[in-house]
């Protein structure tokens, strides 16, 4: 049985500035862990413009169809077919990187799965790393523009767990973890991509 190939239009429109950062972000990186790889764009447009690096796609198993459709259209030596990897449970002992990119999954997880993935983080880049997370957020409690303020509505609407999340308490998370926050990068429509060091 074929698998339709998903699309998401603001991966195609966000990937260039994502990648203009991680161009010099990941310049000393040697294996990248993407968490909650999605559709699978982000990954098959990165990974060939990266090429020093292993992309590690990633992602529960319900999504690893649609992501291999995208890998085995775009393939690239340097880019890995996805783990299934639940941010409730810890990763597999085996699994090793020395940087963590997830692209639009705060807003998405529920608060209790924002704090499970940074224990995921903490766990997999035990000594030191990069960690890239990119999308929107709010800063001392207030949208950054009303488009944001929509899309959070938007959000809730369709499942009450989900919700821009406040810039001060996601890097808390980071800081409880030992990271220290080297770059906040202001992106495109209204979007970040928060850059930290352990």
């Amino acid at each position: 049985m074929r698998v339709e190939k998903p699309f998401s239009q603001s991966c195609e429109n966000n990937r260039g500035p994502i990648l203009s950062e991680l161009v010099r972000v990941f310049a000393r990186s040697r294996k990248v862990l993407e968490i909650g790889s999605g559709t699978g764009q982000h990954a098959v447009f990165m990974a060939p413009r990266l090429p020093h690096l292993s992309w590690q796609t990633s992602d529960l198993a319900d999504n690893h169809p649609g992501i291999n459709r995208w890998i085995d259209e775009y393939p690239s030596s340097n880019l890995l077919r996805p783990l299934t990897l639940d941010v409730c449970r810890q990763p597999p002992p085996w699994l090793e990187a020395d940087a963590v990119f997830s692209a639009n999954t705060c807003h998405i997880l529920s608060w209790q799965n924002v704090e499970n993935l940074f224990r995921v983080i903490d766990r997999l880049l035990s000594e030191s790393g990069t960690l890239v997370i990119y999308g929107p957020f709010n800063y001392h409690g207030r949208y950054t523009s009303p488009s944001n303020e929509k899309f959070d509505a938007w959000l809730k609407q369709q499942a009450p767990h989900q919700g821009i999340r406040d810039f001060e308490k996601v890097n808390a998370l980071a800081v409880a973890a030992d990271f220290r926050l080297v770059e906040d990068n202001p992106m495109p429509s209204q979007n970040r991509l928060l850059v930290w060091q352990r």
